[in-house]
């Protein structure tokens, strides 16, 4: 994900890029601070077993939405991380929501809506949503540590 920003030439991710991510939930109004952990994706279901990952307090799993293959790989590594971190917030991301919708998108979306996890379709090149993912994230986190 972006954190409102996008470049114009593209370096691969190798193992982990850490950020940092600063939200304001309302109504609460307390600073959260997120320290996230960009992985990209070859770890598999290794991910949410690593001692690193084991103390999240929250998931964030993206899908680029015009490759259907890292849809299926966003399912399983959410139902992984269900079955590894019981009552953590996990929430879907599909990315590329800039780009034209085709119907092979639609259904993709749909399926994702049926699982019932919280569901945020950002992209990357405008910024779109990417606040506001964050933002849910931070509300439910400070929900469940009260």
């Amino acid at each position: 994900l972006s954190f409102g920003h996008f470049g114009d030439s593209y370096k691969a991710t190798i193992g982990v890029d850490i950020y940092a991510y600063d939200v304001k939930p309302e109504p609460e109004g307390t600073p959260f601070k997120f320290l996230v952990w960009d992985t990209d994706g070859s770890h598999g279901e290794s991910i949410f077993r690593q001692y690193y990952a084991r103390q999240a307090q929250a998931a964030m799993i993206v899908a680029d939405i015009t490759r259907p293959s890292t849809v299926e790989s966003m399912l399983e590594l959410g139902r992984l991380y269900e079955e590894v971190m019981p009552g953590r917030y996990y929430a879907y991301i599909l990315n590329k929501a800039d780009l034209e919708e085709d119907p092979a998108v639609t259904e993709i979306r749909q399926r994702v809506k049926a699982t019932k996890v919280p569901l945020f379709r950002t992209s990357a090149l405008s910024g779109e949503n990417v606040a506001e993912a964050f933002h849910a994230a931070a509300v439910e986190i400070i929900k469940l540590e009260r």
